[in-house]
């Protein structure tokens, strides 16, 4: 029997890592664009609806946080080698991704660069605590 106090602890974690010298709003952005596709591609890390006391319905969220990091480009190209390395589940946003409106146009310019080459400015990775951990040695929390 499970107590309805005791602290929810996941094995998971989502974990977005971006680029400390984006402006707040590229900050906000790019967190927003990393983590869209989780749910879709992992449909556990999805809770239930939500509805308020006079039942009005709100859109279902993430059952568990998503942590937020920085760190140097260096600090994202390493992690994303790590991300890649641990083959865990992952979506990177570039610094091209800011001058295309639209999700074709994002992909193609995603596309056209080999990984290693990438300039990337966010990266989300989901997996294993420890595995994800791992892949963020470095990084320091948002502030």
């Amino acid at each position: 029997m499970t107590n309805d106090s005791t602290p929810v602890r996941f094995d998971t974690k989502i974990a977005v890592l971006l680029r400390d010298d984006l402006a707040s709003w590229q900050r906000l952005n790019v967190t927003a664009f990393l983590v869209s596709g989780l749910g879709n591609a992992f449909p556990e890390v999805v809770g239930e609806p939500y509805a308020d006391a006079d039942g009005t319905p709100y859109l279902s969220m993430f059952r568990q946080p998503v942590l937020v990091f920085e760190g140097t480009k260096e600090t994202l190209t390493a992690a994303h080698g790590r991300a890649l390395g641990r083959a865990l589940p992952r979506s990177v946003f570039t610094s091209d991704l800011f001058s295309t409106g639209n999700d074709r146009d994002n992909r193609a310019a995603v596309r056209a660069v080999r990984g290693n080459d990438l300039d990337l400015v966010g990266l989300a990775v989901y997996g294993p605590r420890n595995a994800v951990d791992k892949v963020l040695k470095g990084a320091r929390m948002h502030p």
